[in-house]
């Protein structure tokens, strides 16, 4: 089903793009992304600089692929372990006491309720900017989503016949949790992880374009659309440079995460 779906194939070659371009960046670029040529400033494609050069002359096209390891990093962290801290406090919250579930949900809730760029303005105002930063406002943001799911799942299965044979055995809610619970609750929440990988990054980007996240001269995505707005009347190159990267990862992600849904989910897939 997925070799036949035009959607899962192309966001699957756009992943792959994605992955090659960044983790290949240092072989792939034609110069160093830091490197300053200001006799060849804001210069438009050529064939020495295929996407032109900006304020200060450095190659757009490198800083594009070195900005793609940014996205990178925070995508695969941030999601990881989003992923990994949101599936075990669902299944806590799901298959544990109900003050205890209450009180997570609270928890959750509570942390939805801060917009990630108000929850970033002040953290920014007590640490500074910094891509660690970055990193763990996406990490305490994410997880709520993934608790929540893995809760909703937990407690679908907490009244499962296999369960129940478990702990009338005299299973351990550890054993339960891990070995019967998760892979039953961790199909979804990979689904899931595949749409938020384009929502980090376009985080990441945004919380860069405003000064929050990566600082220069450190290559970023956000940063280069950062620049190029400052000079878009004299070259347009960099906004479209930088925006492009983020469009292609994001309609990458989002097809493979759909064409994934309409698989593994019986309810939602194709001809069903």
């Amino acid at each position: 089903m997925f070799l036949t779906s035009w959607q899962g194939m192309t966001g699957l070659i756009l992943v792959l793009v994605f992955f090659a371009s960044a983790i290949f960046a240092p072989w792939l670029a034609p110069y160093d992304p830091n490197a300053i040529d200001i006799a060849n400033r804001l210069s438009g494609p050529t064939a020495a600089h295929w996407i032109g050069t900006d304020q200060l002359g450095r190659d757009t096209f490198s800083r594009i692929l070195y900005g793609g390891r940014v996205a990178l990093k925070i995508a695969a962290i941030g999601v990881s372990v989003s992923l990994v801290v949101g599936l075990i406090l669902g299944m806590i919250a799901g298959y544990g006491p109900r003050w205890l579930d209450n009180l997570l949900l609270l928890l959750f809730d509570t942390v939805r309720a801060f917009p990630t760029i108000i929850l970033a303005l002040a953290t920014v105002a007590l640490t500074g900017p910094s891509l660690e930063l970055v990193l763990a406002i996406v990490i305490i943001t994410s997880i709520p989503q993934y608790a929540r799911v893995a809760r909703t799942a937990t407690l679908s299965l907490k009244a499962a016949d296999f369960i129940l044979a478990e702990r009338s055995l005299g299973a351990s809610t550890p054993r339960i949790l891990f070995h019967h619970v998760m892979p039953n609750v961790v199909g979804p929440l990979l689904i899931l992880a595949a749409m938020e990988v384009p929502v980090v990054v376009t985080v990441e980007a945004g919380l860069s374009f405003l000064g929050l996240g990566v600082l220069p001269p450190t290559a970023s995505w956000g940063t280069i659309l950062n620049e190029g707005y400052l000079v878009i009347r004299d070259t347009p190159w960099m906004v479209i440079a930088g925006g492009i990267p983020l469009i292609l990862t994001t309609l990458g992600f989002t097809f493979l995460g759909e064409a994934l849904r309409d698989i593994f989910d019986p309810r939602m897939g194709r001809g069903r």
